[in-house]
């Protein structure tokens, strides 16, 4: 088989296990094809726009890692404002949130042909690039501009959002035409990838061609839906090694009077937070048996806290919790504890295993793993509830969860209250549904599929045999 090639905005070193199951699971088909990471350094070097930046290796394994500093210059428009002040809140669906009028796409152009103009010369004729997310959107339309033959596959992390607010981008065709330079396309979900098809055809005239082929800009391009999963064996592994059973135990003696409902995320406009206190606090107020007894264990870690729509956000939600905690709580009980700092993700099964709720209510996402990690790491004599927002991804494969608004504020809070009183027998059926799928499509179900799709293609387009993995 040939050498896999990944490139990403940022790299993990897929020996560690606190990188997650995703860089385990492409470290896997790198490590068997002593395969090649390529990706930014996180470091910025003060030289002007535009300087070549030299390569630094680093061996892992078998994986040879392989990154370059940025320019500052470059990093403001490509990395905050492009994808994150641009990409990212109009996939998200927040038009009014993205920042058009600042010029930022000429530096996301220019780092995007950074990465290509860097990584072409360290390529072989056999070679599988798998580029992931939004930050690298033009990466392959570059590398062929170079004279990249090799197959060149796709996956977007985030959400697509549907063609009109797509279409809202100045530039979106060029966006497009870029996607379209790939050999296959991933998506999340289902309705990800219908918006993508949409697209195509409507703005981009693409030739159906049946089973997930498009004859779009004079080229065959592969597209679909491929939902992310986790590793569930490694966090089951987890939840039983000795940090997350220590706070386990912590949790269960602490909150031994209480149910205890947890939500974990990145404090992110797209996550629903001041959603979530709200229909909270509507649950105390409606459901009196729920006072002086459910507890909201939120913890929210900081993310791009120099951008004003976070600080926003940021400020409200402390004074929610605060509100909350004012009006309801009492002497020996706080209705909430909130945290704004992120919690090593060794202690965080053992945090999903004490708690009786999850909520995982984003406006938007586009899987959202919190959802999987939390029915990986439950106790299936005794497993908890999650409470999941239709808008995740991961709504379309969990359907065993009880599926909410994140908009309707009193639906949401009666989700809950069903949760908290939950009959066993009930709890145990959905989480034994829930617990199959996610075994069935994990994380290295995605990674094997996309990769076998992907050598498909060539298959199809060269003659050659496909990649096994």
């Amino acid at each position: 088989m040939g050498r896999l090639v990944v490139v990403s905005n940022r790299i993990s070193d897929p020996r560690k296990t606190a990188a997650g199951g995703l860089a385990v699971a492409l470290g896997e088909v790198l490590n068997s094809s002593g395969g090649l990471w390529f990706g930014w350094s996180g470091k910025l070097a003060e030289v002007p726009t535009g300087t070549e930046m030299p390569v630094e290796f680093h061996q892992a394994g078998p994986v040879k890692l392989a990154t370059i500093d940025l320019p500052r210059e470059d990093y403001e428009a490509y990395y905050v404002g492009y994808s994150n002040g641009v990409l990212w809140p109009v996939l998200h669906y927040r038009l009014d949130l993205a920042d058009f009028e600042a010029g930022y796409i000429e530096g996301y152009r220019r780092v995007n042909q950074l990465f290509a103009r860097t990584l072409l010369p360290l390529l072989r004729p056999d070679d599988v690039i798998w580029v992931h997310d939004y930050h690298l959107i033009p990466l392959a339309a570059e590398l062929r501009a170079l004279g990249c033959q090799q197959r060149i596959g796709f996956f977007l992390h985030i959400p697509l959002p549907p063609p009109l607010i797509l279409a809202a981008i100045p530039g979106h065709d060029w966006l497009v035409k870029g996607l379209c330079s790939y050999d296959l396309v991933g998506f999340q979900s289902k309705a990800d990838h219908e918006h993508f098809c949409r697209y195509i055809e409507a703005e981009a005239h693409a030739q159906d061609l049946g089973e997930g082929r498009w004859r779009v800009f004079n080229r065959t391009l592969h597209a679909g839906a491929f939902p992310i999963g986790i590793d569930v064996n490694e966090f089951q592994a987890l939840t039983d090694a000795p940090e997350a059973r220590e706070m386990y135990e912590r949790m269960r003696q602490e909150y031994s009077r209480r149910k205890l409902l947890v939500g974990v995320d990145r404090l992110d406009y797209s996550k629903g937070l001041p959603q979530r206190m709200r229909a909270f606090r509507q649950l105390l107020a409606k459901y009196p048996d729920t006072r002086n007894s459910a507890t909201l264990i939120q913890i929210a870690s900081p993310s791009r806290e120099d951008v004003s729509a976070y600080t926003d956000i940021l400020h409200e939600l402390e004074s929610l919790c605060g509100s909350i905690n004012g009006n309801y709580g009492e002497l020996d009980w706080m209705p909430v504890r909130y945290m704004h700092r992120t919690v090593a993700r060794a202690r965080l099964p053992g945090l999903y295993r004490a708690s009786r709720v999850a909520l995982v209510t984003p406006l938007r996402d586009g899987m959202n793993l919190v959802a999987k990690e939390f029915i990986a790491a439950q106790d299936p004599e005794d497993p908890g509830v999650l409470v999941l927002s239709r808008f995740a991804g991961a709504a379309e494969q969990l359907k065993e969860a009880l599926l909410v608004n994140p908009y309707d504020t009193e639906g949401t809070a009666e989700a809950i209250h069903l949760a908290l009183l939950m009959p066993l027998e009930e709890r145990r059926q959905r989480h034994q549904a829930l617990l199959a799928t996610i075994r069935r499509t994990d994380v290295h179900w995605w990674c094997d599929s996309f990769l076998h799709l992907l050598a498909q293609t060539e298959a199809e387009e060269t003659g050659t045999p496909w990649l096994r993995l």
